[in-house]
């Protein structure tokens, strides 16, 4: 049985690394593949919750994620309405998240897609996911603790849904009828995507992928960390792998110190994929296995991937997000206040004790 679940996390990594480099090859800006910070970002812009033309795009590899682990939760019967863990704290938590990673320009999948492409600058992303791993687990091993998630009526496990088919509504009201809204870039990296249904179809592949094998780059660390447990962590060796395997195949492999949509600030790199990791590890969770938890009726996760498109609006809107030019001042002062309010939750809910009561 052990090697069936080692097999599956391996070759479920590797084959989700394949389908990024397939979703470059028919469109997607190059070594992006399947990035959830880059995604919500470009859904936050098509909403309008930020106005940057070059990234405005409703995303349809997050809607088809959303069918494929949807349904995977629901035949396998992971699906259990449940929520209620102190929810406002994990929306702050998913804007710290979100202002972490626009700081690297990308997740933690999207700092493997860029290695397996050849992107020399995504290893201080790559290396500062220990980091905030470690903060995170520190305060996690000291009795950090938002409370406990209470079951839930089945018909609040209905809002995940409707809100993410309202959005598969108005992307195909957007296409077939032409509709002014939602946004949709003309140039830019908003402009450039896959077909619609070849993103949808892999991303339904993918959702499966992900909910079975649990994947989750930070979860992986933790696990290493408290456990020496290497289970996770084959599975992003199998995204490596397969990526890099399909690049070369695909004659997308190019190596540079700075690949595209990146820039080449390893301080800036370490410390936003640092703070990515810190927020990731207090929820429980990467911006990818926020959203296989949403379809699994996790209504906490939910309210985190609201707080991580409010968080991309929040970044362009007051001119925080790094770009290939760099990291702006302010990204450097949204930084470091991010890595402060983060701590002080931490502390307040760690040490301070702050009452949480079961479900609240």
């Amino acid at each position: 049985m052990a090697i069936c679940r080692n097999n599956l996390v391996f070759f479920g990594g590797l084959l989700v690394g394949v389908i990024g480099a397939l979703l470059v090859k028919f469109g997607n800006p190059a070594n992006m593949g399947l990035c959830f910070v880059c995604f919500y970002r470009d859904i936050s812009g098509s909403l309008g919750l930020q106005m940057n033309p070059l990234l405005q795009y409703l995303r349809p590899e997050i809607l088809g994620i959303f069918l494929g682990s949807f349904f995977s939760a629901l035949v396998f019967r992971d699906f259990n309405p449940r929520g209620g863990s102190s929810p406002g704290i994990r929306f702050v938590l998913g804007i710290f998240i979100m202002i972490g990673g626009l700081i690297f320009l990308g997740c933690p999948i999207r700092a493997i897609y860029r290695l397996a492409g050849g992107d020399l600058s995504a290893m201080g992303g790559l290396l500062g996911i220990p980091l905030g791993a470690y903060l995170g687990l520190f305060f996690l091993t000291k009795g950090y603790n938002l409370g406990k998630a209470r079951a839930l009526p089945k018909w609040v496990s209905v809002i995940p849904p409707a809100f993410f088919g309202v959005l598969t509504i108005l992307l195909f009201a957007k296409i077939w009828l032409h509709t002014p809204y939602p946004f949709f870039s003309l140039k830019g990296p908003g402009s450039q995507h896959a077909p619609v249904l070849i993103s949808l179809g892999l991303g339904v592949v993918a959702g499966v992928l992900f909910q079975r094998s649990r994947l989750c780059l930070v979860g992986g660390l933790r696990d290493i960390f408290l456990f020496r447990d290497y289970f996770l962590m084959k599975g992003f060796l199998g995204i490596l792998a397969g990526a890099f395997i399909a690049n070369l195949a695909l004659g997308q492999f190019s190596p540079a110190v700075v690949g595209p949509i990146a820039h080449g600030n390893l301080p800036a790199n370490f410390l936003g994929m640092g703070l990515l990791g810190f927020g990731a590890v207090l929820l429980g969770g990467c911006p990818m296995r926020q959203l296989i938890m949403t379809w699994e009726a996790n209504l906490d996760s939910f309210v985190t991937i609201l707080g991580m498109l409010v968080g991309a609006g929040l970044a362009h809107r007051l001119g925080l997000a790094a770009s290939p030019a760099g990291v702006p001042e302010a990204g450097w002062i949204a930084l470091v206040i991010g890595y402060l309010l983060t701590f002080a939750i931490a502390w307040l809910f760690t040490f301070a004790k702050v009452p949480v009561k079961e479900g609240a």
